[in-house]
């Protein structure tokens, strides 16, 4: 195999679980452009067999899942929680903000900024406005486990396949 695809398969993914956290990079995704590339470049396993074609498609459909619940996930615990659409976008820009000092960044910007859109911009009060934060967080949080899950046993057959 390849050396320069094998080295590129584990940089994608290991830039997958960075993409899992961080909202700029599309996690899981990367991690399986890295199991593509194993698939095509002849990665085996310690028995020597070669990665097969229907574990490519499962982890194809993991990805797949994955990434529509990314988008689902957080809507319905906001809207679970009472919150409006602006909670959701809310938390989104303050986790863009928060990435100036993350990981608490992260965490407070998600928080204060779907607290802001909703207090401001819903006209909601304090306390279903905390509601509303806490919901959109909860998702956040639980999509980027499921992310984090996917993108690292998608990194791991990526190193048992080398």
């Amino acid at each position: 195999m390849n050396t320069f695809f094998v080295v590129v398969a584990v940089i994608l993914g290991v830039l997958g679980i960075i993409g899992s956290v961080a909202p700029a990079l599309p996690g899981p995704p990367l991690s399986w452009l890295g199991l593509l590339l194993m698939y095509f470049f002849g990665g085996t396993n310690p028995a020597g067999e070669p990665l097969s074609l229907t574990l490519l498609f499962v982890w194809l459909g993991i990805t797949t899942l994955v990434t529509v619940l990314d988008y689902v996930i957080p809507i319905w615990f906001t809207k679970f929680t009472g919150g409006s659409k602006y909670a959701g976008w809310g938390a989104m820009i303050g986790l863009f903000v928060g990435l100036i000092v993350p990981p608490l960044g992260i965490i407070l910007g998600s928080l204060l900024g779907a607290f802001v859109a909703e207090f401001f911009i819903a006209e909601k009060g304090a306390t279903a406005s905390l509601k509303s934060a806490f919901g959109a967080f909860l998702g956040f949080l639980f999509t980027t486990g499921i992310k984090l899950i996917a993108a690292g046993l998608m990194l791991y057959y990526i190193i048992v396949y080398i």
